[in-house]
């Protein structure tokens, strides 16, 4: 027999609670302590959860870096134009097979004439074609080149690098200059931590360059002996290894992004960590000092 009043819910149970299978006292628990509102409502949350044993640490810090990321954008994370390594177009075989070996990458942004005019993407392996056929042009091996500007957002990035199958993008300023490049190693590095392989090399005269507005751009695991013979400065090199571990013990604590520390007379300012580290220092003149000069 049919029912007469189908829209009616099942005897027993209420029309508003037909779809939610939780008990009154997880319902009430939830209107009386409601759930995060804030980004820093929900990194508590999830430091509680860890404390309980309710994830790993390594789970933690992979969901707060998902959280991070979307405050990212593609300008926080590149490789900035000047340690970009780069293949001429006119460079002879032999010397852009010395290229591809020395650096290890498998995939290599082509200009013609000067650094900024990109015209290519040249994969490593694209390159060995032209061993057994010589007769070969490079430029028909070329891929083409993605460009995205510095204000792509992390998680956008992300999403066209896996529905593109692209694994690097040149990064582009507000003047539609090169500022630099980012991978998809990069992005997710932002979320599971570094990715080190066995050609990744750490400190050295890259660690400090200069940016296009005159500041300086500082890798927080710069040692201290470079930072003061770059910037003229006597900090104690006995008890820190690092510019990112003196500032750090500065303030008391691991600085954030956003966050500045006055040396001299130069400002650091974080511009992005990682892992519990500075990743990114920008350094620049103090206000103070700059005022006075003025």
């Amino acid at each position: 027999m049919s029912d007469p009043y189908p829209g009616r819910p099942p005897r027993g149970t209420g029309g508003a609670a037909a779809g939610d299978r939780r008990s009154l006292l997880e319902r009430l628990v939830d209107f009386i302590s409601p759930g995060p509102e804030t980004t820093a409502e929900l990194m508590a949350t999830l430091a509680d959860a860890e404390q309980r044993e309710l994830i790993a640490p390594e789970s933690r810090a992979m969901l707060e870096g998902v959280i991070r990321m979307a405050d990212l954008t593609a300008g926080d994370v590149m490789v900035a134009s000047p340690r970009m390594d780069l293949l001429d177009i006119d460079a002879p075989y032999e010397e852009l097979l010395h290229a591809v070996i020395d650096t290890a990458h498998s995939r290599f942004p082509v200009y013609e004439g000067k650094r900024e005019n990109i015209i290519g993407i040249l994969l490593a392996k694209d390159l060995l074609k032209l061993q057994r056929a010589p007769e070969l042009n490079l430029r028909t091996l070329l891929r083409p080149a993605v460009f995205v500007p510095e204000s792509k957002n992390l998680n956008e990035l992300l999403r066209d690098f896996r529905s593109n199958r692209n694994h690097l993008a040149i990064v582009i300023d507000e003047f539609g200059r090169t500022a630099g490049l980012i991978t998809i190693e990069d992005v997710l590095e932002e979320i599971v931590g570094e990715i080190e392989d066995e050609f990744d090399e750490k400190g050295g005269e890259s660690d400090i360059y200069t940016l296009a507005d005159g500041s300086q751009r500082v890798a927080g695991d710069a040692a201290i002996e470079a930072v003061n013979e770059a910037f003229g400065l006597q900090l104690p090199d006995d008890e820190f290894d690092t510019i990112g571990g003196y500032v750090a013990d500065q303030l008391g604590r691991v600085p954030r992004r956003g966050e500045s520390v006055d040396i001299g007379n130069l400002r650091f300012t974080v511009m992005l960590t990682r892992g519990g580290a500075v990743r990114w220092f920008k350094v620049s003149r103090a206000e103070s000092t700059a005022a006075t000069e003025a």
